[in-house]
């Protein structure tokens, strides 16, 4: 088994509680929405889970399967973690706030469906979409570290 650098271990381990923090948010988010969006059971259902999954696999699986996505993202991922990101306090406190500002707006969303009682937006597909994303991109670091020229450069000497 191979001994990855500090930083690497961190970045992954941000890429992976990133998925897990945004799956949690959206889990609150849902169980809230579920409680208070009108329409019967049918609609809210539709709109809180069965429409977002359906954003959460593919945007999951298109970039993995499509090559010019893949590779985009991958380059991505790569930028990110030289760049720092989940390597320090900073960089964690920010994708923090930043999952937070998302989790307020789904929250002022359903406020307003609530109040209006009408749909204009699927806030939870669009969330739903970014963890697919976030997931996508988890997946990525382990297929980063596979390749030998990146391999060398995260690797404990």
């Amino acid at each position: 088994m191979a001994s990855y650098t500090r930083a690497w271990r961190n970045f992954k381990r941000m890429q992976d509680m990133t998925v897990v923090v945004a799956s949690l948010i959206y889990a609150a988010a849902a169980v809230h929405g579920l409680s208070r969006l009108p329409g019967g059971e049918a609609l809210v259902l539709r709109w809180v889970l069965l429409w977002p999954a359906m954003f959460l696999v593919a945007s999951l699986i298109a970039p993995l399967l499509i090559r010019p996505v893949r590779r985009g993202l991958t380059r991505y991922v790569w930028m990110s973690f030289q760049a720092g990101f989940g390597q320090t306090p900073g960089s964690i406190v920010t994708g923090l706030l930043l999952l937070l500002g998302a989790a307020l707006f789904i929250y002022w969303q359903v406020a307003s469906v609530a109040v209006t009682g009408a749909y204009r937006a699927n806030v939870f597909s669009a969330y739903a979409a970014g963890i697919g994303i976030l997931a996508a991109q988890a997946v990525l670091v382990r297929d980063l570290e596979r390749r030998p020229e990146v391999r060398a450069l995260i690797e404990e000497r």
